[in-house]
């Protein structure tokens, strides 16, 4: 195995060119992993340098596009593994697959996931619409305005102007648009004492 410095930069993805060195992938020539927020990475010929914490500073102010069957959760929005990449190395999409996507991000510790399509639960049945399910599926948007088509979350943000906007630059539908309770008091209208 080739010996791994410090990344030449704390960017989110410093692409580095020039003439091949030693491998900073290992031997598959895919992904290598520095630290738990640090991964050098070769995608289209380009060797990458990702930071997990730039990654999240440069998706802050970007509104999630809509999901396909895959999604990786970054500053508590899921977005599509490959807008991420996209975005962070300015790298077409053509140029790499989800598979690709999903493992870099894994491997800086952002939590990806695949749709769940089904509608059967494994947990108890409580209380409330949809036997809890839905109370749980929001409790991450708490504060902020959703737009949601059945129990999916198309889109959270802080505004509802923000909201209609993703949904009309996305050609996306929703069933509902309300703003998530920010707390217990807040859902059952309760006066604070």
């Amino acid at each position: 195995m080739p010996q791994i410095g410090l990344p030449p930069s704390r960017l989110g993805a410093q692409v580095h060119e020039g003439p091949p060195g030693p491998s900073l992938a290992g031997q598959s020539g895919k992904c290598y992993t520095i630290s738990m927020d640090q991964v050098q990475v070769r995608i289209a010929q380009h060797e990458y340098a990702f930071d997990a914490a730039e990654v999240r500073r440069l998706l802050r102010n970007v509104m999630p596009e809509p999901l396909g069957d895959h999604f990786v959760v970054v500053g508590g929005s899921r977005f599509p593994p490959k807008q991420v990449i996209s975005l962070v190395t300015g790298l077409d999409r053509a140029d790499f697959n989800t598979h690709q996507a999903r493992r870099i991000l894994s491997r800086l510790g952002f939590t990806v996931g695949r749709r769940s399509h089904a509608s059967a639960t494994a947990s108890p049945r409580r209380p409330g619409p949809h036997g809890g399910r839905e109370a749980d599926l929001l409790r991450p948007f708490a504060g902020r305005w959703v737009a949601q088509r059945g129990l999916e979350v198309l889109v959270a943000a802080d505004t509802p102007q923000a909201v209609l906007q993703w949904l009309e630059s996305n050609n996306q539908q929703a069933d509902a648009m309300f703003r998530v309770p920010s707390d217990e008091n807040e859902a059952t209208g309760v006066a604070p004492a």
